[in-house]
């Protein structure tokens, strides 16, 4: 019988239960998977927690990759024995074998491992909207990454240097710097050590950068606001550290006229045409090696709630995967 990770309540990563689960025959439209490597995201630390409100009992993941087992009725372009990889909105790919709408599957590529695939669902299609939409980084620009060894920042790092920009990364630890300087940043400020706003007014001769990239939420936000330059952006896009506080708007005609936003990758590729142009940009950029995905921890899936203490307590690098 296979195996999936629940909770019933709300709370640390010890809610986490390993449990035998069955799965019922794949309905209309659907695809029935049997996992080889799922994503571990700070979307699920927020909904095991309770930040984002979701139904108990819950299950928790949001991106995976496996082979196909079983089509429901009315699936076309698929077949049994297929690799794909997808991400949902709907959490609960912490498990052995899932049924999943087949209009949220991609196929994975010969030259992409299950394991990046399975990294690249959430965390790649995030920094591909980022840096190719939400604002469209360009030669020349010099842009902030906070967490820029983590997972999203790593992919964000490297493809905007490929793209011409010069990256200043925020990171927690020498160890982590080293790694962000590997992996596409021009300059590594550590976080602690190195007085934020200061240091980026120096390297940008004054004027701060274009973008702002913070997945950390409440202990960077104002930060970062002062590291813009006039008509800069502030993208806000997680909450590691808490929830932002909130902000009068004046606050960003003061200065310079900022722009904010607090975007999600599900607005990004809300339709069918949206997802596969992504990840085909996405997965090129990794073929082209224009980007290298880093699997810097995997875990056993029942080893869940150890890779979220890893997690939270900031011990990793780049993507973590739980391997069923």
């Amino acid at each position: 019988m296979p195996t999936a990770i629940r909770f019933y309540e709300h709370g640390g990563p010890e809610v986490l239960r390993v449990e035998d689960v069955t799965t019922d025959k794949p309905g209309k439209g659907e695809v029935q998977l049997r996992h080889t490597a799922i994503g571990v995201n700070y979307i699920d630390v927020y909904d095991r927690t309770g930040l984002y409100p979701s139904t108990l009992p819950g299950g928790l993941g949001r991106e995976a990759a496996g082979v196909i087992t079983a089509l429901g009725r009315g699936v076309r372009g698929f077949k049994v024995g297929e690799r794909v990889a997808y991400v949902y909105p709907v959490s609960g790919a912490y498990c052995e074998v899932r049924n999943v709408p087949v209009e949220r599957l991609v196929k994975v590529p010969a030259g992409v491992t299950d394991q990046q695939a399975a990294a690249l669902m959430l965390k790649g299609l995030t920094a591909h909207f980022l840096i190719r939409r939400t604002y469209k980084v360009a030669r020349g620009d010099i842009i902030l990454v906070h967490a820029a060894a983590g997972g999203v920042g790593l992919i964000l790092c490297q493809w905007a240097k490929a793209l011409g920009a010069k990256v200043i990364g925020v990171v927690g630890s020498e160890a982590k710097a080293e790694v962000a300087r590997r992996h596409g940043c021009w300059k590594v400020l550590i976080s602690g050590r190195d007085e934020l706003v200061a240091s980026v007014k120096t390297l940008t001769r004054n004027e701060g950068v274009r973008v702002v990239y913070d997945a950390v939420g409440k202990d960077t936000f104002m930060e970062s606001l002062d590291c813009l330059k006039r008509l800069g952006m502030m993208v806000t896009f997680g909450n590691a550290s808490g929830p932002p506080p909130p902000i009068n708007p004046l606050e960003l005609s003061k200065r310079g006229s900022l722009f904010l936003t607090r975007p999600t990758l599900f607005n990004y590729i809300a339709t069918r045409a949206e997802l596969e142009k992504a990840a085909r940009e996405l997965f090129a950029a990794v073929k082209s090696k224009k980007v290298r995905v880093v699997v810097g921890q995997t875990y056993p899936l029942a080893q869940a709630a150890e890779a979220h203490r890893d997690l939270e307590g900031r011990l990793t690098t780049g993507s973590t995967v739980l391997v069923p």
